[in-house]
């Protein structure tokens, strides 16, 4: 049995059509929703991008953080613990995989590494592996090893932050197109100014991101066509995340007709600046991107069924996070700021028997989920014990949930949902936001400070999950304009949500 993993950086579930959202097109998701199981509540374990990762392709939590920061250089001792790092990256867990911890594509191909030395094999693997990717992170930054088990990888240059364009060629752009007067002069200005570098060269549709990642897996599929091996085939398509800047007719599928500033760069934090024409533009900016990665999704999921992969290959497409757009009064992806629109993420997974085909499931599951259930599904035995949970006993009905709460980190601050309530809060326990969930699911009222004993319940499993005290608050630099974002808190900005 083959393994097809897609992961689509920063897709909303409720900018699905297949997640009950009624005017943004997405065909393709909603098909392949209609044939597989979906999950309604899948949620990380820690943020963002890399920490995601980090868990789902080994199988192992990331949070609490106690790993070490990227790129290791000061030490921190706080309550008997050590951790390494530096604090002022502000992304603790923003790491390369630890050594001492197998792959999920190492497991699949039949041997992992400790250190640098083999040190085990998997017994009935054996697969062929390959990645294909543009997410940056994997390789803007020296000393990621994100690919490590793949035999093939193909990286496709140039989204956001990777330092791909000659800087010069930015000048094609008017910035002032993309920039209102209180943008200019912040970090988001140079992010931008590098990435319209990046993009300079570009005519059609084709030369954007997610095209040309989904054309590199359907080439990769076609020129395996013949091989007799098993294949784990992991395609990771940032898009669509920021910037939102799809081919405009996508953009006028939503918002036709609108002049004013392109935010296709979401400043991070409150959005008290935007007017509410500019918020509504980027929200249609974004739902342009989602549906041109589904029309390229759908291209490849035609090559799959064309080479007559279905009937033997487990494909599951997942998010890592979503991304705030305004709706809690904040734009981006901020800690404080965990409400569903960040944490929510897509989790669909097909089965090549039709096993759970059309199902919904509202059990809580997690990105460390997908390394167990792929590892249970190939029949291979992990080197040791992993942390998440395999999703085929919900899948074959035998269980219909596989935990009673989920914890997740981001930077400065902790997060934790169970059925009932959602609780936000920093690292120390201060500045809770609690939620009611059944009476209030789009989160607008705190009621933290009428239920202490639920804010006091829920920080003890944050506490439990990560065995004893979190990284504490460390100073922020108010000079650094590119981490006072991670910083960003609504008590000390404006009182959101409305509190009781």
């Amino acid at each position: 049995m083959n393994v097809i993993l897609v992961i689509m950086d920063t897709l909303r579930p409720d900018y699905t059509g297949c997640y009950g959202n009624t005017w943004i097109k997405t065909p393709n998701l909603d098909v392949f929703a209609r044939e597989s199981m979906v999950f309604d509540r899948a949620v990380p374990e820690a943020l963002p991008t890399l920490q995601v990762r980090r868990a789902m392709f080994t199988g192992m939590r990331v949070f609490p953080f106690d790993h070490n920061f990227y790129p290791l250089t000061k030490k921190i001792d706080f309550s008997g613990k050590t951790f390494s790092g530096r604090p002022d990256t502000n992304l603790p867990g923003w790491a390369p995989i630890p050594w001492d911890q197998a792959t999920l594509a190492e497991m699949l191909q039949g041997w992992y590494l400790a250190g640098f030395e083999q040190v085990g094999v998997t017994p009935y693997a054996k697969y062929r592996t390959a990645l294909i990717s543009d997410t940056a992170p994997y390789f803007s930054a020296p000393g990621m090893n994100y690919h490590r088990g793949f035999r093939h990888y193909e990286f496709i240059r140039g989204h956001e932050t990777d330092p791909y364009g000659v800087p010069v060629l930015a000048q094609k752009w008017n910035m002032d197109r993309f920039m209102p007067p209180w943008y200019k002069g912040s970090v988001w200005e140079h992010l931008l100014a590098s990435y319209l570098a990046n993009t300079a060269k570009w005519q059609k549709e084709e030369d954007h991101f997610a095209p040309r990642t989904f054309t590199a897996a359907i080439q990769w599929l076609e020129d395996s066509k013949n091989a007799i091996d098993r294949f784990f085939l992991c395609v990771d398509e940032w898009d669509p995340h920021e910037p939102f800047d799809p081919p405009q007719h996508y953009v006028d599928l939503y918002d036709p007709g609108y002049e004013g500033y392109e935010i296709i760069e979401p400043y991070y934090g409150p959005t008290t600046k935007m007017t509410e024409k500019e918020v509504r533009h980027m929200r249609s900016l974004y739902a342009g991107k989602v549906t041109m990665v589904d029309v390229w999704f759908g291209k490849f999921m035609d090559k799959v069924r064309e080479l007559g992969l279905l009937k033997n290959t487990l494909v599951i497409v997942t998010s890592d996070h979503g991304v705030q757009l305004g709706e809690h009064g904040v734009a981006g992806k901020v800690p404080a700021g965990m409400y569903n629109e960040l944490m929510n993420c897509v989790l669909m997974i097909r089965h090549p028997d039709g096993i759970g085909a059309g199902k919904r499931s509202d059990a809580l599951v997690q990105h460390q989920d997908i390394c167990s259930t792929v590892s249970k599904y190939a029949g291979v035995e992990p080197p040791y014990v992993l942390e998440g949970q395999n999703l085929m006993s919900i899948l074959e009905g035998e269980k219909t949930k596989v935990r009673d709460y989920a914890t997740c980190g981001m930077a400065l601050n902790v997060w934790c949902r169970t059925d009932d309530h959602v609780l936000i809060c920093r690292n120390s326990g201060d500045e809770p936001q609690l939620f009611d969930m059944r009476n209030d699911p789009g989160q607008r009222e705190n009621i933290a400070g009428s239920e202490p004993q639920v804010v006091r319940k829920l920080y003890d499993l944050i506490l439990q999950d990560a065995g004893g005290p979190i990284l504490p608050d460390w100073k922020i630099d108010p000079e650094r304009e590119g981490i006072r974002w991670m910083d960003w808190s609504p008590f000390r900005e404006f009182q959101w949500p409305k509190t009781r």
